[in-house]
């Protein structure tokens, strides 16, 4: 079972994107599927998975347990939940990971991808925080704390936005995030490049936001950005794998972690894209507008 996982890992973060994935989307946009009752297999599947990976005391939460126990077996909706949580104390430092899961996605192959993903991604980060305690010697602290966790950043009846974030304290802190946004109707995983026509878009975003550095700079003497031509870690702009949700007004938003492009003590920083700046670049407004 674990090189199962791994295997169908490696599938999702391989498998290219396919050139007709614009069209498929925008013609199925439309189209309202019906919905057959599928019992939670992926959800069982998924939590084998998980039993095989837990190295140390693992909660399978509460909240957890009552969302599954409310899912209707004729009204199957899609819900993302706490499927399990990793916590640990040791020399003075702390881990709490907790690991989303998503259910009703009649696409099989996706709900499956997404929480292998996530549960990799727990996996290897309290691998990290162990492997980091064991190093001490003995009697010195750690003085570590890390905390993984997931926020829903937009649920309608086009749009799902799943935010994870990792948040480290030791000397400094820092936060990074990864999202994904789905598209409950056709149940497809959107990408940024799926979004646009061509690739014109990755200059006109990047000339956007560093405009929006600049007055908000202006603006507020507390704000820093590394945006000037000197800065030895100036912004130069985004690419196809730049981080990005869809927000709840069906604005596209562009996420920088900390330390990406500004200094740490603005932590994470994201910049909302005026729809009316890239409308033109669009596939089209079904998603933003």
């Amino acid at each position: 079972m674990e090189k199962k996982l791994m295997n169908l890992r490696d599938e999702y973060l391989h498998t290219p994107i396919p050139k007709e994935l614009k069209d498929v989307v925008q013609a199925a946009l439309d189209e309202k599927p019906t919905k057959k009752p599928r019992l939670g297999r992926n959800i069982l599947m998924s939590a084998a998975a998980a039993l095989l990976i837990m190295t140390a005391t693992v909660n399978v939460s509460p909240a957890a347990a009552k969302a599954m126990s409310d899912i209707p077996y004729l009204e199957k909706v899609i819900k993302v939940i706490t499927f399990v949580e990793w916590k640990e104390e040791a020399n003075n430092s702390s881990a709490v990971i907790r690991t989303p899961a998503i259910s009703g996605l009649e696409n099989e192959q996706l709900e499956n991808s997404l929480n292998d993903k996530y549960l990799s991604e727990s996996k290897q980060l309290y691998k990290e925080f162990t492997d980091s305690m064991s190093k001490l010697k003995e009697g010195e602290k750690g003085d570590l704390s890390v905390e993984r966790g997931y926020s829903i950043l937009t649920d309608n009846e086009t749009i799902l936005s799943v935010q994870r974030y990792t948040e480290r304290t030791s000397a400094s802190s820092s936060t990074e995030s990864q999202f994904d946004t789905v598209d409950k109707k056709n149940e497809v995983l959107l990408t940024l490049n799926s979004l646009f026509k061509d690739d014109r878009y990755l200059q006109v975003i990047s000339n956007n936001i560093k405009e929006q550095m600049k007055q908000q700079m202006a603006a507020d003497p507390n704000k820093i950005y590394w945006v000037k031509n000197d800065d030895v870690s100036a912004f130069k702009g985004i690419d196809e794998k730049q981080s990005f949700y869809i927000n709840k007004d069906g604005k596209l938003v562009i996420a920088f972690d900390s330390y990406e492009v500004s200094p740490g003590y603005m932590g994470e920083v994201e910049f909302i894209i005026p729809t009316k700046v890239i409308s033109g670049l669009l596939v089209g407004d079904q998603y933003i507008h």
